[in-house]
């Protein structure tokens, strides 16, 4: 098939046979015809008059009119398989123009016989004949030809990476496919160099040039890592050498994603961003998790969110008594119900349509349905827009966190989880802002149930995480976005960094986290190494088949109001305690006395809903003395240390 498709290739068979081909062929055919001629009158008549001499002056007038009339009549520019009749005719004047103009001249000659004008018409009908058979032949030729390579392009040709347990796995299913047919195994290093695993051999890398070889001469069009930690692994070197050599990068299926032992066309997918990004996966105490959660009524609110969502899946499989979600947003909600159908079928889960800011709505979920443990992921988390629209950041993210809070109590909830943010960490921005003073409340009211001056058993537990992959609204969405569209790409400013999280990453820290805490502690991540967004940006660009700057512009639009270039690193041994999980650790926050904590709470939800904007910055600040605002107009409010 390979030899096919090189020949295929070279002479553009599958757009055309070549014209000077086509040429050359068409004189070598008329040439046998006169010697097919020739011969055939030696035979039928022994004459002889066919002489040595005589022959070879009707050969070599049979090539050069055969030449001259088929340049004349242009039949070799003739595209072969859209011929026509008059592309047949064509062929059939200019054989006998050809025969006829040799006929002619060779009676003319001293030595001519009578039987020559019987040798003439002889070469013109074979020439005729063999012609066209010749082009029935060719348009034969080329729709087998082109069948075979379409046939051979519908197949992605492709090389395994590694050579471990999942690699021979992935070959094996497939061995059969209609869709990908696997080259060989491909590894980095000679170690196994010439070997082969039941009959598939291992071929190695070592620099970007042997990914070009592959791709030029056994036509690779894509790497398949068989799995995603060896996506991670080659971010910096395979990755980036079939980007440049413009191979795919695919990434094959999980376990339960492969059906009946075979890998689906659907399952394979092209290697994200958030595969280079993502760190190992986080190892959990699975059976300690379950037993937390299973025949519990288990509450999400902000539950068709990024993470709301992802938790939802999570404790689907963990068999809860029963799942309540919570969420104001209807059509988001409508399409995880509908997820939760079909994936989940045996679950017993409710669909709440409700908003955290309204302590009926809550009242009546929390009577109505007596959940034991409470994920709290419903926020407004955008910085900019919560620059402009302070009043609702703190009416969502302080009033509805309390309200959801003081339900927990009110309603005997085992434990109350908080989804919070890096950017309560020494905050610059409103929302950053308004997550430490959801924070404050939540702990100082768990402290106060601790000393006994608020009647309860809730333990509360707060989480905090980077920026999440692919949530709603984050940056590489948005990127995608653009690309898709063309460009330009929008980065703020060259120079910014962030810390980043895969969703499911994030609520594994959040059950994990769960499970663990004694209660009133802030949980936070090893995040570990910050991402430059310009960089995030061009890689991104790259992984989409573009040249950056090139093919998609960067462009850069300044920061935005309350973002800073820096997010505050969660876990270093100076804010934090160590747990028993090497990637989770417990921040060391100042406490606050319940009482003062709920008086301030009520006095801001009040300043938001009569939209008395400056009162309630300048709270905010003189509570969370460490709000200094960036790049805002609530600058000229901060405190003077």
């Amino acid at each position: 098939m390979e030899i096919i498709e090189k020949f295929v290739n070279k002479f553009r068979l599958d757009r055309f046979f070549n014209s000077k081909l086509v040429l050359a062929i068409d004189l070598l055919v008329s040439f046998s015809a006169s010697v097919c001629t020739l011969v055939f009158m030696r035979f039928l008549l022994s004459s002889d008059g066919l002489t040595a001499a005589f022959s070879m002056t009707w050969l070599g007038l049979s090539l050069a009119f055969s030449l001259a009339f088929f340049l004349a009549l242009k039949t070799y520019r003739t595209i072969i398989r859209h011929s026509t009749l008059k592309e047949f005719a064509k062929i059939c004047v200019a054989s006998f123009l050809k025969s006829l103009c040799v006929g002619l001249i060779v009676l003319a000659l001293p030595f001519a016989d009578t039987y020559y004008g019987m040798l003439m018409i002889m070469d013109m009908c074979l020439t005729i004949v063999f012609l066209l058979m010749v082009r029935v032949m060719m348009i034969i030729m080329y729709d087998t030809l082109r069948e075979k390579v379409i046939s051979s392009r519908k197949r992605v040709n492709v090389m395994v990476y590694g050579v471990d347990d999942k690699s021979v796995a992935t070959v094996t299913r497939l061995a059969n496919s209609p869709h990908y047919n696997v080259i060989g195994y491909l590894n980095h290093g000679r170690r196994l160099r010439g070997q082969n695993i039941n009959g598939v051999k291992i071929f190695y890398f070592e620099k970007e040039s042997d990914i070009t070889l592959f791709r030029d001469r056994f036509f690779v069009d894509a790497i398949l890592f068989a799995r995603e930690d060896g996506v991670k692994k080659e971010a910096n070197r395979l990755i980036e050498y079939c980007q440049n050599a413009e191979v795919k990068v695919l990434v094959a299926p999980t376990i339960d994603e492969v059906i009946d032992g075979k890998i689906m066309k659907s399952s394979i997918r092209e290697v994200k961003i958030e595969d280079l990004l993502g760190r190992d996966e986080i190892k959990i105490s699975m059976d300690e998790i379950i037993a937390n959660f299973s025949g519990k009524t288990v509450m999400v609110t902000g539950a068709a969110g990024s993470i709301g969502s992802e938790l939802c899946r999570q404790l689907a499989s963990f068999g809860p008594k029963k799942l309540v979600l919570f969420d104001n947003g209807e059509t988001p909600m409508h399409n995880l119900r509908l997820e939760l159908e079909e994936r989940y079928k045996d679950l017993d889960f409710v669909p709440v349509i409700g908003d955290v800011r309204q302590e009926p709505r809550l009242d009546y979920v929390f009577r109505k349905y007596r959940p034991q443990v409470v994920f709290h992921a419903a926020a407004y988390k955008h910085v900019p827009l919560m620059e402009e629209n302070p009043c609702e950041a703190v009416r969502v993210n302080v009033a509805g966190s309390r309200n959801v809070a003081d339900k927990c109590v009110e309603y005997d909830v085992e434990k109350m989880v908080m989804v919070s943010t890096d950017k309560a960490v020494n905050p610059t921005n409103i929302m950053g802002c308004t997550k430490r003073l959801a924070e404050i409340y939540v702990q100082s009211l768990g402290l106060a149930i601790e000393k006994g001056e608020v009647k309860g058993r809730t333990r509360f537990v707060t989480t905090r995480f980077g920026n999440v992959l692919g949530s709603n609204g984050s940056v590489i969405p948005r990127f995608r976005e653009q690309i898709a569209k063309g460009g330009p790409v929008t980065v703020t400013h060259p120079e910014i960094t962030r810390f980043f999280m895969t969703i499911p990453e994030a609520c594994r820290l959040v059950m994990e986290a769960a499970t663990m805490s004694t209660g009133n502690q802030i949980f936070v991540f090893d995040m570990g190494e910050s991402v430059k967004i310009d960089t995030l940006a061009r890689r991104m660009i790259t992984l989409a088949g573009f040249k950056p700057d090139k093919d998609i512009m960067i462009e850069y639009s300044g920061l935005r109001p309350g973002e800073k270039l820096y997010e505050e690193v969660l876990s270093n041994k100076e804010n934090t305690d160590p747990t028993s999980h090497d990637r989770i650790r417990v921040a060391k926050v100042r406490e606050y006395e319940h009482d003062k904590a709920k008086s301030v709470m009520a006095e801001l939800e009040d300043f938001a809903i009569k939209v008395e904007i400056p009162e309630m910055v300048k709270l905010m600040k003189s509570t969370v003395p460490e709000f200094i605002s960036k790049n805002s107009e609530y600058e000229k409010y901060d405190i003077k240390q």
